[in-house]
C-alpha cells in the first residue's frame, strides 16, 4: 500500500461509501445496527458519515473486544458458558423488525480461542446462537437489508502474513480488502452493478437447468447434494422483503441455492481452513448419508468441529450449496485469508445448519413445520466451509438422473 496516508483515507472512504450503497442498498429514514471489532474504529466512522449522508435516522454501534473475550476465558465462572446477553440479541430482533438494516464489520483474530477449552467453546458458541436465534431467522429470511464488511486487524493481518512485520502485514492485508471489494476501479458503484449483472446471468442459467443435485469431485471428495424441489439460485444483488435491493456480502463471488437436508451422500474434504468462533479448523473430512454428517475429522480443531456438529438436529445437515469459480479474484490473489467471507468467496463451498428459506420457490411463507417437509434445513448456526478448488470438478444431475459437466478444475463449462 502507498505512503500515501490521504490515499489510503480515500480508499477507506470508498470501502464505506460501497458497504452503504451497494451493501445495504438504502437507508432513508432506516436505523443502522453495526457491529466492529475495535480496530475498526476508522471503518466505523467512515461508514456513519455514509450512512448519515445516505439518510440514516440512527446509526448505533455495538463494539468487540478480543481482550475481554478472552478474560472470560480466564477468569469467568463455569456457568458462565451457558449464558448469553439474551437482553441484547432481542434487542436487535426488535430493532430489525422495526426496519432497522444490519451491517457487520469483521475482522477476528482466526485463532483467538486457540488453546482454550474446547467444550467451554462450544457452550458458549451454543448459548449466543441460541440467543440470537431471532434476529438470525429474520436475515435469513431477507426481512431486511442486511451486509457484511471487512477490516484489516493487526492480529488478522498476522495470520494471512505471519512473515511480516505487523505495520507491513497490516498494509498487505488493506490492499487485499480494497481489491476485492472492488474499490479501486475508477466507479466502484458501477463497477458493483456490472459484476451483479454477471452473477445474475450465472444464476438465470443454472435456474433454467432445474438439476436435482450437483456432484462435486476431486481429492478426497466424491459428494453428491441434493437440491430441494423448487429451489432457486441466488448470487449478488437480491431484494429484501422490506423493498430495498441489497448485497449480503462485500465482497462476493458466489451463485448459491438450499439443498435438501435429507439428499446429501458421500464424502468431502474441505480444501481450505475453517475459522469458526476463534477456532481454526484444518483439513476437515465428513461423511454425510441420507443427509447428515456420519463421520467427522480435522487435523486441528476436531473437538470443537465434533461440537458443533451435536448444536441440533440440524447442524449436521447442509443449508446452503454454493458455487465459485477457482478463478475469482479473490482465488487469484493466491492468499489464505482464513476469513470466511473471503475465503468462500475463493471456493465453491457448503454451509451446515440453517438454510436460506428465500432460495426455494414459496419458502419464505411457509412455516417451520413446512419448510422441513420440503427439506428445507433449520438450525441454530449457518457456518460456510469450503469445498472448490481448482482440482474438484461439478456436475449436475438432471432429473431423470443423467449427468452433464458444470465445472471442470474448478472452471464453468
Amino acid at each position: 500500500m502507498t505512503n500515501d496516508n490521504r490515499t489510503f483515507e480515500a480508499r477507506l472512504d470508498k470501502l464505506a461509501e460501497v458497504a452503504v450503497r451497494v451493501g445495504l442498498g438504502a437507508v432513508q429514514g432506516q436505523e443502522v445496527v453495526m457491529t466492529a471489532p475495535l480496530d475498526a474504529v476508522p471503518l466505523a466512522r467512515r461508514i456513519t458519515h455514509h450512512a448519515y449522508k445516505a439518510g440514516a435516522t440512527i446509526v448505533t454501534i455495538l463494539y468487540t473486544d478480543d481482550a475481554t473475550t478472552l478474560e472470560r476465558f480466564a477468569t469467568a465462572s463455569d456457568e458462565s458458558f451457558d449464558k448469553a446477553t439474551a437482553w441484547l440479541y432481542d434487542g436487535m430482533a426488535a430493532a430489525f423488525r422495526s426496519g432497522a438494516a444490519r451491517l457487520a464489520i469483521v475482522g477476528e483474530n482466526p485463532s483467538l480461542l486457540a488453546g482454550q477449552d474446547p467444550a467451554k467453546v462450544a457452550r458458549a458458541n451454543r448459548a449466543r446462537s441460541a440467543a440470537y436465534r431471532p434476529a438470525l431467522d429474520l436475515i435469513a429470511r431477507s426481512a431486511i437489508n442486511w451486509t457484511i464488511v471487512s477490516a484489516a486487524t493487526p492480529a488478522w493481518a498476522r495470520t494471512v502474513f505471519p512473515d511480516l512485520p505487523e505495520a507491513e502485514a497490516v498494509a498487505r492485508l488493506w490492499d487485499a480488502i480494497f481489491a476485492a471489494s472492488r474499490v479501486d476501479a475508477a466507479d466502484p458503484i458501477e463497477g458493483w452493478a456490472e459484476h451483479n449483472r454477471a452473477l445474475a446471468v450465472r444464476t438465470g442459467i443454472l435456474n433454467e437447468k432445474r438439476y436435482a443435485a450437483l456432484r462435486f469431485t476431486g481429492p478426497g471428495t466424491d459428494l453428491e447434494v441434493g437440491l430441494c424441489d423448487g429451489h432457486r439460485w441466488a448470487g449478488g444483488a437480491g431484494k429484501a422483503e422490506n423493498g430495498i435491493t441489497y448485497n449480503a456480502n462485500i465482497p462476493t463471488e458466489e451463485v448459491f441455492t438450499t439443498p435438501h437436508r435429507a439428499r446429501v451422500n458421500g464424502h468431502v474434504a474441505a480444501t481450505k481452513p475453517l475459522s469458526y468462533q476463534g477456532t481454526l479448523i484444518q483439513d476437515i473430512r465428513v461423511r454425510f448419508e441420507g443427509g447428515a454428517i456420519v463421520e467427522a475429522h480435522a487435523s486441528s480443531g476436531e473437538d470443537v468441529l465434533r461440537k458443533v456438529l451435536e448444536i441440533d438436529e440440524g447442524s449436521c445437515r447442509l443449508g446452503e450449496v454454493a458455487l465459485v469459480p477457482h478463478a475469482s479474484p479473490i482465488s487469484l490473489s493466491g492468499l489464505l485469508f482464513y476469513n470466511t467471507l473471503y475465503d468462500e468467496n475463493a471456493a465453491s463451498h457448503i454451509a451446515l445448519g440453517q438454510a436460506y428459506a428465500k432460495t426455494v420457490e414459496g419458502g419464505g411463507e411457509m412455516t417451520p413445520e413446512q419448510q422441513i417437509a420440503a427439506g428445507i434445513n433449520a438450525s441454530l448456526i449457518h457456518i460456510d466451509w469450503m469445498i472448490g478448488s481448482g482440482e474438484v470438478d461439478v456436475d449436475g444431475v438432471r432429473q431423470d438422473g443423467s449427468v452433464e459437466p458444470v465445472m471442470r478444475k474448478g472452471a464453468w463449462v
